[in-house]
């Protein structure tokens, strides 16, 4: 390479795949002087590998390294019948660190007025007691075994769900690209969501692009690793298991506060009528399936052939029912309430710079204030 800046062809090519792109594909649409750098045709200018740094979302600094930086995964991430993963696509990394760096600030201003830690956090460490530990967590949460019948229909026992999780001091958002970037998506195939475990303020993430029927089982899968105190990422491939114990322990525990056990055994007939069960214990058709499947009242043919029925139906009406939809709204659901309204009164108690409120909650100044009245704080 000659006439700009000799950067080493491996940090190129890391650079790229770090990104999630595949490199041809990358040169192809993206950035096709890369292919002249790679074969040593020419060097890039300073301008140049900033625009490259920009586009692959990495530190400029880095692609003057000798060699890759290791960049360890904070939490524990699981697939779907494969056990744990070293790498995760640069989307669900950032969105981590994003709501860690949240999680930080959060803790220190809970810690600094004299807040309490929660003490459900990790309070079955060593327990591998479903029932206690379903049975904890709706003490905690104020809610029975039958806690949706009220609910018109699974969705709103959904919100209900949510809000009394929220009323607990436990954080909940709801996302499906990384910060408000709406060319970075989180795929849903990748990550259904996570959980952060603090018990000062334990944070949520649900991948808002899946249905809320899946959205349902992952936020009690994600309160039952508060309850064991373990952090965790997951994908819920086709809402299988992995063969991770934990993993395992926290599915059975989803499963028991959705659908109880003796409750189920009372009602089901053998009909495989998942979508009337699903309206009375308030939870989606695929709940129950997974629920029978796991009570070993259907197979695995029998499930994932509702379960792929279901799913397609349900991306098909998404597609043809999607809208932009109101920002704030989202926003709302992207920041969680209570965290907004945390960042907003340490602002005017002068205890938080409105610039490091704007970065904390990845706004300009303009979006911000707007969303402080938007949201009535």
């Amino acid at each position: 390479m000659k006439g700009g800046i000799n950067i080493k062809n491996e940090m190129i090519s890391w650079a790229i795949s770090r990104a999630g792109f595949e490199r041809n594909t990358f040169i192809k649409e993206k950035f096709p002087r890369v292919k002249d750098w790679l074969d040593d045709e020419k060097e890039p200018t300073i301008p140049q590998l900033r625009d490259f740094a920009n586009k692959v979302n990495l530190p400029f600094g880095y692609l003057f390294l000798d060699n890759p930086p290791k960049e360890p995964l904070p939490i524990p991430f699981f697939r779907t019948l494969d056990g744990e993963t070293r790498e995760v696509s640069l989307s669900v990394r950032d969105t981590i660190l994003t709501l860690q760096k949240r999680q930080q600030w959060l803790i220190e201003y809970y810690e600094k007025n004299d807040y309490e830690p929660l003490d459900f956090v990790g309070k079955y460490k060593h327990s591998k007691d479903v029932d206690a530990i379903t049975n904890s967590i709706r003490e905690v949460l104020g809610l029975t075994e039958l806690w949706a019948s009220d609910a018109t229909n699974w969705e709103n026992a959904l919100n209900k769900l949510v809000q009394t999780i929220e009323e607990h001091r436990i954080i909940v958002t709801f996302n499906s690209v990384v910060g408000n970037n709406t060319h970075r998506k989180i795929s849903v195939d990748e990550c259904r969501g996570f959980v952060l475990v603090d018990e000062y303020a334990p944070f949520l993430f649900v991948n808002s692009a899946d249905s809320k029927a899946a959205q349902m089982f992952t936020i009690i899968h994600e309160l039952a690793h508060v309850w064991i105190g373990e952090s965790a990422g997951f994908d819920f491939r086709n809402m299988q298991p992995t063969d991770n114990e934990t993993e395992r322990l926290c599915d059975s525990i989803a499963a028991e506060f959705l659908v109880p056990k003796k409750v189920f055994q009372e009602m089901w007939d053998g009909s495989q009528d998942y979508r009337s069960l699903a309206k009375k214990f308030k939870v989606s058709p695929i709940v129950i399936a997974r629920r029978a499947l796991d009570l070993g009242k259907i197979t695995k043919d029998n499930f994932f052939d509702f379960y792929n029925s279901y799913m397609d139906g349900f991306y098909k009406k998404k597609e043809e029912g999607s809208s932009g939809g109101n920002f704030y709204a989202t926003l709302r659901k992207r920041l969680n309430p209570r965290f907004i309204a945390e960042v907003h009164r340490a602002t005017k108690e002068n205890n938080l710079l409105y610039r490091d409120a704007y970065e904390l909650t990845g706004l300009k100044s303009e979006t911000y204030h707007k969303a402080i009245k938007e949201f009535e704080l």
